[in-house]
């Protein structure tokens, strides 16, 4: 099994990340960090929380930065609701927070086992970036590092910019100077990874977990004028696929790099496929084997639904 630290800011696309990675038998899922980003930070950690107990995982829970290093914070909670999962109401949960804040539970757990532990973050990169700061080895430590978030062809929350690195593009900026291979999964990718009305059939016959959550996440996220056409693009649980097995996807190296001053343009993941091989420092996926993904999650939900009823 692949040891996998996970920072994330619960969020629809998160919260069925957080599944599929408990759900698939070669993930062991050793910490949950939360992170402002969709929704504000008491809403994210509450949502880990619940989020944890609902599928019943055991990873500690932290909580981690409320608002971006520098900058005014922004949310989508137009798209993700107010709370973060929609209409959902997650049984209320007695697990309390691990008393570590985040930036020093991902830097013990790292430390604990060089080289054994896959980190990866589906919100914005805040956490990530105070960690790097705080212990640069961690970028030593990780086993890999993959993102959710950027784009090399479009934004989302603004025409150039995607809404995880714009919500904190400092941090970003931190992140992808550290050091190490940063793997970006961005909207090129996960918006080909649509839950359509085809692939929900797939969902049917899942109990508590169908009805009390994937169901009514999917219908509130569906409503977001973006995602009516083609289905919500389920953008979080890529980056999960990518750890379990990333022949999943076609990547190309490349040159990441971050703006944060342009009127137009902060935010942007500015990507360069034909920078030199010594100045590369992303892997990109480009291409998603769209129905083996959905097996993968299919099959990760039935094993989630299963240790449920």
């Amino acid at each position: 099994m692949k040891k996998v630290l996970i920072d994330c800011d619960p969020g629809i696309d998160d919260a069925l990340a957080l599944a599929l990675a408990h759900g698939d038998p070669r993930l062991d899922v050793v910490g949950i960090t939360a992170v402002g980003g969709n929704v504000p930070l008491e809403f994210t950690t509450e949502n880990s929380l619940r989020l944890r107990d609902f599928y019943g995982m055991t990873a500690p829970v932290a909580r981690g930065a409320g608002r971006p290093l520098v900058r005014e914070g922004i949310n989508a909670g137009n798209v993700h609701g107010v709370m973060g999962l929609g209409e959902v109401v997650l049984p209320e949960t007695a697990t309390e927070l691990d008393p570590r804040h985040a930036v020093d539970l991902i830097i013990e757990t790292l430390a604990a086992a060089p080289g054994e532990i896959s980190l990866v973050a589906t919100g914005p990169l805040t956490n990530i970036a105070l960690a790097v700061r705080k212990e640069p080895r961690i970028v030593e430590w990780a086993a890999e590092f993959v993102i959710m978030g950027g784009a090399y062809t479009r934004g989302n929350r603004t025409p150039a910019a995607e809404f995880n690195i714009m919500a904190d593009p400092e941090a970003a900026a931190v992140v992808f100077e550290a050091g190490w291979t940063t793997v970006m999964i961005g909207l090129d990718l996960t918006h080909q990874a649509r839950a359509n009305s085809v692939v929900r059939t797939r969902f049917a016959g899942l109990g508590r977990l169908e009805s009390e959550l994937l169901t009514p996440c999917l219908d509130f996220y569906g409503r977001f004028p973006d995602y009516q056409e083609l289905g919500p693009a389920i953008h979080d649980a890529c980056a999960i696929a990518y750890l379990i097995d990333p022949t999943l996807m076609d990547a190309a190296p490349a040159r990441v790099d971050v703006e944060t001053q342009g009127r137009f343009t902060s935010g942007m993941t500015v990507t360069d496929f034909k920078a030199p091989p010594e100045s590369r420092n992303a892997l990109v996926p480009t291409t998603l084997d769209q129905g083996r993904f959905w097996d993968l999650m299919s099959e990760a939900f039935a094993v989630v639904a299963r240790s449920m009823a």
